[in-house]
Order: C-alpha cells, then sequence, then structure tokens
C-alpha cells in the first residue's frame, strides 16, 4: 500500500531524538565517535575535540551523517595546522581506521558530508598519538683554571633526552639515591632554556670521588595511555673519556674498477667502549658493501662509488670521533676533439702556409695520472718547432693536449691519432683519429626548401632536418628558438649525429620554431653555424561537450548547443548536426564560436543521440547529446522511523521510503517496479520534488537480507534503478550510552534541579579529590573510561538533587501504521556505584508525554552500597513518547558521591534481572506499588521528604498475594 507523506512529519528515533521534516530532504549532518584504543577525548578550550592515542594502537572513528539525499561522506587530514584546506589524500568512507598509528599521523581529521543541499556539513577531531622513547645521555666535561689558585676544576654535565608526546619529565638517581636540587651541594640539576621541557642536565661541580657512580635518567610521561616510565644507565668512572680511532689505511686509496677495497677503523680509546659507523659523503652506503665492526669492505668497486668513507665513533661522551679516507677508482671517459684554424685570417678554412690547431680532451681519474701521446699516420709525433705539442693542467681543467701544426705542408696532410693513458696502466686507453687533407673544411648547415615551414597534423611522427656540409662533420645541436622552452624529450638541448631531429606523435604544444647549430667538438672550433626550422601543428577542433545526456518528456521545447574551444586552422570551420544517420542541418562557423539546435516539440521519433561535428582540415569535433525520456534513479530514505516490525514469529515487515530524484524532468511516473517480488506499485497523479513515498514490505523471513531494487515507469519505459539492501536487525530494539562521547548520548541536564550531574573519568581526576568515596574507575574497570556522577563536596548542601535526563524515546508500534496496539515493555538498565558513609539515594523515575502530573517512580536505593559497581534492571511499560529521569540526593556529608554507567534500554522484558539488595524497589511502568509520603524536620528546621514503600523480596514486582514484605524506610 502507498502513502505520501506531504504534511509536516515528527520523528522520534527509538534510540535517540532525531529530525523534525518539514520536507523529506534534508541537508547534512555530521558528528564524529570514535572507537579503537582511545587514551582520553576531551574538549580544549571549547574549540576542537582532542582524541588521544597510544603510538601503535588502532585509530578508529566513525562519522555519523543524517540527511536526504544519502551523504557522501569524505575523511581528509591536514598535517595539525589550523587550516580548513581540504588535502588530496582522503578516503571516503563512513569509518576511518588506521591500524599501527605512528606519530606522523597525529593531526586535524575532517569529516565532510554533503549531499547538494546547502553547504557541506564538516566535523573535525584532532588525533593526538603519545609516545616515549628510549632516553639518551650524554656527558660533556670542561677543565678551567681557577684563579690565584694551583688547581684544575673539573666539571662534568650529564644531559639527559628523550623524544615524547607529552613532553617528558625527568628525573635523576645517583645509586639507589634520588637527586633534586639542593640535595647535595656538588650537584645541580638545570634545563637550559633554549630547550627547556625537552632535556635535564646534571651538573657535577669538581668532580669528588663520591660522584664516580651510576646514574640513571628516568624519563616519564605520567603513565598517559599507559606508558610507562624508561630509563637509561651510565657509569661514571675515572676512565671515563671521548671516543679515539685510528684508520688502518692510506689516504687516499687509487684502486681500479671491479677491486675488492676494505676499509679498517680500530678505536684507540673511550670509556664506554665506543660504537663504529661508517657513512658515505653524503649518501648511503653501497648495497653491495659488507660491514662487521668497523670493517667495511667494498666488492668490485665502480666508479660511481667512489669518493669520501667516514668511521664515526660515539660512546655519548664528549663529542663524536671521525676520521676519513677518499676512495679513488681510476678510469678515463669523454673523448673529444677540435679542430681551430689559423686565428689570424678571416676565413674559416685550412690551408697551406697556415696555422691549424687540433685539441684533444679527455676526463681522467685522477687527474695527474694522465698522459698524452700523439702518432701522424700510426706512427710516434714528437714535439718539433713547427709541430708544438702541449698540455694543460689536468688538476685545472679536463685534461687536453694541444697539436699545433705551423706553416702547413702538403707533406703535413694525414690522420693525426691523440692517446689518452693512466701512469700505472690497468685502464684501456682512449685514441681519437683526426684527419687532415685539403678536403677538411668547416661546416655549413642548410635546410632543404620542402622541410620549412612544415605542417603536420596531431598526433604524426615528424622528422626536423639540418643538412650539414663540411668534413669532419660535427655533433647538431637542437634547441627551441625561445631557449626557455623545453624540447619534446623534456630537455633544452638534443644531439643529433645526422642532422635530423625526429619527434613521434607530435602535439600541437610542440609548435614553433626550431634551431639546429653545430656543436665545438668533434669538429671546427670556429663561431657555430645555425639554421631556423618552423613546425605548425594542425589538430581538429576541440568541442564542449563531449557527451551531455538529457532526459526530457513528450512534447517538450529544448534546444542543444555544441561550442567550438580551439582549432588549428581556425578558419573554414563547417558543422553538421544529425540524429543517428540522419542528417538534420549544416552550416559554417564565421564570426560565432557556437552552433544550436532547436526542438520545438519532442515527439517519439526524437529521442536518440545527436551529432555535431565541426571540421577542419585537421580533422573533426564531435559533441554528442542523448536525448532520452528514462526517469531518474529513485533515492531512499534511510531515516525512516521504525522501519522494521515483525507481527509473526518467523516473519518480519519493513517499511521502504523513498524519493523520487527529478520528477519533473520527464513524463509523469506512472508506476514503480519492485525487485525483490517483481511488484508492480501504481502512482496516481504526479509526484512532487522532495515528496517522500511509502511501500511497506511484508513476509520477509527471518533472519535473512534482501537486496531491494527500485525502476521508476513511465510511457517512455523503464527508467533508471537503484539498489538498497535490508537487512533483519532483529526483535529487540536497544539504546545504549557509556557516556564516552563528551555529547553524552544527548542525556541533558534537568533546569529544575540543585545541581548538576558531572561526567569525569578516573585519569582526569583532580589530584585534591575527596578520598573513601568514588569510583576508581569506570564499570570496566578503565581508569580512561567516562562515566557520571554527583560531586558532593561544598557548596553542596544535605537533601539537594541533580537530574540526569535520557532522550526522549518513542513507543515503537507493533503495527507498521503506526497504532500501539498494546502497553509495550522496556527493560531500563544501568550500572550504579555507591561508595561513602554519606551517601544519599539513588532514584529512578518514568516521565511521559502528555502527562502533566508527577514523574513516576520506577527504582531507589539509599545508603553505602560498597565500593564497587553493581547493575539494576527495571521492567517499564510506557504507553507515549517518554524519558527516564535519574536523581541523586546529597547526603549528610561530603563522602557521598554517586556515580552511573552503561545506560541501556531495551526494547522486551527484563533477562536474568541482577540479585538485588532489600533496597531495591522493582516497579511497574505506571510506577506501581505502594508508598506512603511523609515529612520530617531536620536539625536546620529543613524539612525533607521520605517514603515508606512496600517491596517484593525476589522477583521484583508487587504481588499483594504474598505475605512475605520487607518494609524500607527512604530519607
Amino acid at each position: 500500500k502507498v502513502s505520501r507523506c506531504l504534511h509536516l512529519c515528527f520523528s522520534l528515533n527509538l534510540t535517540l531524538i532525531y529530525l523534525i521534516f518539514s520536507s523529506s530532504t534534508a541537508p547534512p549532518t555530521v558528528r564524529i565517535i570514535h572507537s579503537g584504543h582511545a587514551c582520553n577525548v576531551e574538549e580544549e578550550r571549547y574549540t576542537e575535540r582532542v582524541y588521544t592515542i597510544r603510538e601503535g594502537e588502532t585509530l578508529e572513528l566513525a562519522c555519523l551523517v543524517s540527511g536526504h539525499p544519502r551523504p557522501q561522506i569524505r575523511w581528509t587530514k591536514t598535517a595539525g595546522s589550523a587550516s580548513d584546506r581540504f588535502q588530496d589524500s582522503s578516503v571516503f568512507n563512513e569509518t576511518l581506521r588506521i591500524t599501527r598509528i605512528q606519530r606522523l599521523q597525529g593531526g586535524r581529521y575532517y569529516c565532510k558530508a554533503e549531499n547538494g543541499l546547502g553547504s557541506p556539513a564538516i566535523k573535525s577531531i584532532r588525533v593526538d598519538v603519545y609516545y616515549l622513547d628510549d632516553p639518551i645521555v650524554t656527558v660533556h666535561q670542561s677543565i678551567g683554571e681557577a684563579k690565584e689558585q694551583f688547581y684544575y676544576e673539573r666539571t662534568v654535565f650529564l644531559r639527559c633526552m628523550a623524544n615524547s608526546n607529552p613532553p617528558v619529565r625527568y628525573s635523576w638517581r645517583r645509586g639507589q639515591e634520588f637527586l633534586s636540587q639542593g640535595s647535595d651541594k656538588g650537584v645541580e640539576i638545570y634545563e637550559p632554556f633554549f630547550t627547556q621541557g625537552e632535556t635535564k642536565i646534571l651538573k657535577l661541580k669538581n668532580l669528588r670521588p663520591q660522584d664516580y657512580a651510576n646514574y640513571s635518567c628516568i624519563a616519564s610521561v605520567r603513565n598517559v595511555c599507559g606508558i610507562t616510565n624508561k630509563n637509561v644507565l651510565f657509569k661514571l668512572s675515572n676512565k671515563t673519556a671521548s671516543p679515539t680511532i685510528k684508520l688502518l689505511v692510506e689516504d687516499p686509496i687509487v684502486v681500479n674498477p671491479g677491486q675488492t677495497v676494505t676499509l679498517v677503523c680500530v678505536t684507540s680509546g673511550g670509556d664506554p667502549t665506543p660504537t663504529l659507523t661508517w657513512v658515505h659523503s653524503a649518501d648511503e652506503l653501497p648495497k653491495k658493501s659488507v660491514l662487521n665492526g668497523g670493517t667495511l669492505t667494498l666488492p668490485a668497486i665502480s666508479i660511481e662509488e667512489a669518493g669520501v668513507y667516514s668511521c664515526v665513533a660515539s660512546n655519548n661522551v664528549g663529542n663524536p670521533a671521525k676520521k676519513s679516507t677518499t676512495i679513488v677508482v681510476r678510469g678515463l671517459k669523454k673523448g673529444r676533439f677540435w679542430i681551430t684554424p689559423d686565428p689570424y685570417h678571416n676565413d674559416d678554412n685550412i690551408q697551406i702556409g697556415r696555422e691549424v690547431k687540433i685539441s684533444c680532451q679527455v676526463e681522467a681519474t685522477p687527474p695527474e695520472e694522465l698522459l698524452f701521446s700523439w702518432l701522424k699516420n700510426g706512427r710516434p709525433l714528437r714535439s718539433s718547432e713547427r709541430m708544438v705539442i702541449t698540455h694543460t693542467d689536468p688538476e685545472v681543467q679536463p685534461g687536453t693536449t694541444n697539436l699545433d701544426i705551423i706553416d702547413l705542408k702538403f707533406t703535413d696532410f694525414g690522420t693525426y691519432t691523440c692517446v689518452a693513458v693512466l701512469k700505472n696502466g690497468g685502464i684501456p686507453e682512449i685514441s681519437i683519429d683526426v684527419n687532415i687533407s685539403s678536403t677538411t673544411v668547416p661546416p655549413e648547415l642548410t635546410v632543404p626548401r620542402d622541410k620549412s615551414p612544415l605542417v603536420v597534423q596531431e598526433g604524426d611522427t615528424v622528422e626536423l632536418q639540418c643538412l650539414v656540409s663540411g668534413k669532419p662533420k660535427p655533433i647538431i645541436l637542437w634547441s627551441r628558438a625561445d631557449k626557455e622552452v623545453p624540447m619534446p624529450d623534456g630537455g633544452l638541448q638534443t644531439e643529433s649525429y645526422d642532422g635530423a631531429l625526429r619527434i613521434v606523435n607530435v602535439s600541437r604544444e610542440m609548435t614553433g620554431t626550431y634551431r639546429c647549430a653545430t656543436s665545438q667538438y668533434n669538429g671546427f672550433n670556429v663561431k657555430p653555424r645555425e639554421a631556423l626550422v618552423e613546425l605548425t601543428v594542425q589538430y581538429p577542433p576541440a568541442v564542449e561537450p563531449l557527451f551531455t545526456e538529457i532526459r526530457q518528456g513528450l512534447g517538450r521545447a529544448f534546444t542543444l548547443n555544441c561550442r567550438m574551444l580551439r582549432a588549428h586552422p581556425s578558419k573554414v570551420l563547417k558543422y553538421e548536426w544529425k540524429l543517428g544517420t540522419r542528417l538534420l542541418t549544416i552550416g559554417q562557423l564565421d564570426q560565432r564560436d557556437e552552433t544550436d539546435y532547436h526542438v520545438r516539440a519532442l515527439n517519439r521519433e526524437g529521442y536518440g543521440e545527436y551529432t555535431c561535428e565541426v571540421t577542419n582540415e585537421a580533422g573533426a569535433g564531435a559533441c554528442r547529446f542523448l536525448v532520452t525520456g528514462r526517469a531518474y534513479a529513485p533515492e531512499f530514505y534511510y531515516d525512516t522511523y521504525s522501519a522494521l516490525w515483525q507481527n509473526r514469529p518467523r516473519v518480519y515487515g519493513f517499511k521502504l521510503q523513498w524519493t523520487q530524484q527529478n520528477p519533473l524532468s520527464v513524463d509523469r511516473i506512472v508506476a514503480y517496479r519492485l525487485g525483490i517480488k517483481q511488484v508492480k506499485i501504481p502512482m496516481e497523479g504526479a509526484i512532487a520534488k522532495g515528496e517522500l513515498i511509502t511501500h511497506n514490505l511484508t513476509e520477509l523471513i527471518k533472519p535473512e537480507a534482501y537486496l531491494v531494487r527500485l525502476t521508476p515507469i513511465t510511457r517512455f519505459g523503464e527508467g533508471d534503478s537503484t539498489d538498497r539492501t535490508i537487512r533483519y536487525s532483529g526483535e529487540r530494539k536497544s539504546f545504549s550510552c557509556s557516556f564516552e562521547d563528551e555529547a553524552v548520548c544527548m542525556f541533558t541536564q534537568d533546569k529544575r534541579d540543585d545541581f548538576d550531574w558531572t561526567r569525569h573519568s578516573a585519569a582526569t581526576r583532580d589530584t585534591k579529590y575527596t578520598p573513601n568515596t568514588g569510583p576508581s574507575s569506570d564499570r570496566v574497570g578503565s581508569k580512561q573510561g567516562f562515566y557520571m556522577y554527583i560531586e558532593t563536596s561544598r557548596p553542596r548542601l544535605e537533601g539537594e538533587k541533580a537530574r540526569l535526563l535520557t532522550p526522549t524515546f518513542n513507543v515503537a508500534p507493533k503495527s507498521p501504521y503506526g497504532t500501539v496496539t498494546s502497553s509495550p515493555t522496556y527493560c531500563f538498565g544501568f550500572y550504579y556505584h555507591m561508595y561513602g558513609k554519606h551517601i544519599g539515594a539513588l532514584n529512578a523515575y518514568l516521565r511521559q508525554k502528555g502527562q502533566s502530573g508527577a514523574d513516576s517512580s520506577v527504582w531507589t536505593l539509599v545508603g553505602n552500597q560498597g565500593d564497587r559497581w553493581k547493575q539494576a534492571k527495571v521492567n517499564i511499560h510506557p504507553t507515549a513518547s517518554f524519558q527516564l529521569v535519574l536523581e541523586g540526593i546529597r547526603g549528610p556529608g561530603i563522602e557521598g558521591d554517586i556515580a552511573i554507567d552503561d545506560v541501556t534500554i531495551e526494547e522486551g522484558e527484563c533477562k536474568d534481572p541482577p540479585h538485588n539488595s532489600k533496597c531495591f524497589f522493582w516497579g511497574g511502568g505506571g510506577g506501581g506499588g505502594m508508598t506512603y509520603t511523609s515529612t520530617r524536620t531536620n536539625q536546620s528546621g529543613r524539612g525533607l521528604p521520605y517514603n515508606v514503600r512496600l517491596y517484593h523480596s525476589s522477583s521484583g514486582t508487587i504481588n499483594q498475594g504474598l505475605n512475605l514484605v520487607l518494609l524500607t524506610l527512604t530519607v
């Protein structure tokens, strides 16, 4: 059966008061709750929630949202700053879970919920990760000459440091004796100003024999999150000294590639015994290196592994000792040459009678071992008056040798070879051949006529060509004419040995001017020759939208728009509109960059895919529009009150509710197809936007879950479907609260009482708390857990009352039509702690909507019950929306704190009620039982009420047919 919720819906959930709807749509609301291993959750200056967790535990935060349509949830994190900027890293899930959380994962976490209505709902919580690292003690000493006396004063400083959160507190112990400022005239304890709170220094002035002892530094974070203290022991003796080391190797060490190098470092002093480590320049040690104590072995060393290796010794006394050696791996690389014509002539040609210089350059390691020699036509060449051989200083620049041929003759033509070797051998030589002849001419660059300008299509492979002549032919360097624009490979310059630059899959960004130039090396040392090549990349029009779905009802008018964004060439652009393969219209874009197609009245033949193609020489770009009459998907409503019900033992029912997304955009929805049983749900009249539709599902088998698929139907046909899983949640609906969240499960304080209940935990209890009263932990034994209690210290007076009200609950109907067929039964339970010689009373009342009279008493207890938590349970029978009131009454003194924890309300009779003392009163939901009320006057003259009640001693309910009763006086 289908009904429409067009009126105001006032919904009270069984578990909490939730929402008042003026429409089924609602913007998102969000709150963050926690689980996992929190140490504490508290408000910090009323501006921020702080969640404290121990490093290595599991962080679990749940984001509870409401709103319709169903909001999307996104978790994001900032690095602990106050910024509300969301970072890219995020988690789309209701629960954020981080296992084995690390200190760097602390910070502010945001939960963002949005459903397109109003502004997104955002809540944040700061996660504070607590940790304590092992402390480290470092020792320093100073020896100063005292004025006018002939002795030296030796002062020792012991500094203790540990990384922690929260800040660490330090204490010192000498042997078994705790040291404090002023306890020993020869000892001072202080914190340096610039590291206050992060280190603690123990100063031993003018060292005495009794100062040689074992010193312990204890680091503590006061056991927060259960983090225990950590300590470190240091033995101070007359042998205590900073480290000294020796390197049993030469410096530098010169080796060939492939050799194994062993570096040995030994300690020559220091107490305690120093620890030795090796480091390589600023990098890590090579992966194949082997470290054994102070010995470092580098097998098959390579040129890349050369550098400075340092041995570092540390024993936390004084400064670490460090000694280094340099490993030099011999090698030759980068051989190149160039020819320099006679500098005293204007042309660059090589001619008889002029001077010519051949230069050869090689990089050598070590540079001082580099040796050059020259050959002519394979025979050794020595320096002479006309053949002058010179060498540059290899320590100043890469090793270079020059051969100056003065007054070039015909007999000087030939092949000259430059040979580079290392003095001690073992490394292959490098030889470079240079031919000097009548055909040796400077280079020239030209661009073929058909190679500039080049016009290509985007995506093609293109080759830019510069023809180089001359002998020898130099390397060609390609770059963009605009030197700041990178080449296609990302660099600023590209080398080519044949003068060609090949670009694969050319893109429009590569359009521009390219420069080719001769390189100085492997050619003539003359002014570079240059040439320019123009490249134009054509590409088809880019258009928008690429694809759009348009949903329209029959008989309606609409317009399709296709816009050209860019194209090359951008002139002579043509367009064609098609429906399927049928041509609708053609035209040309002259001054405009867009085209429209108008449909005056949509008919059935007008449904389909419309295409607008905009073309130029390079190709076409297409806008596509899918015009359909399909209805949008419905959106399930998840905030239905009492959606599940059961009226037979083996089956249950479910109230399914939804709204229709954009119902007016297409033809009227005539029905819905329900996929669970292939039921067709007819609809009468048009559906309004935001209208809440209800359908009751019956005969669902317990405890099966069902996938429900809902599909709207119009005269066009079936629309988009949406799915939802319905799960059987059990027969007993329940509410529970352990007061761990600072919102205290929406409990409220009664404004008409004398004072308030307080949320508290033993971990945050004031050191000045009243002894011999109140709990030392929450109900499960955790000192970090929270509970509610009444503080009976001054200025509280005897008889004053504090009342705590639960949220308002609605009576859940057994019928799907909202009527209460009989008075339902709920089990109200809680744990209480009533310890102290001045305990007053703890009462529970039932408050029902529409009953203006006094609250109905359902449970009461008086006096000291011992230092332990106990459980109370009582059946209640409300007939309307109701609240439970927990009332604490102050006794005659300050040792009268009363606490409650783990409050529950479950549908159905109480199962296995706890054994109760004679002071329990188990009343019916209406407050049944016999009560006699009177007053007495205390010493101050104030009238106090007291009740005399008749209790049944075993079953907890009044039974007039039994003779065994107990009489209890409650004051």
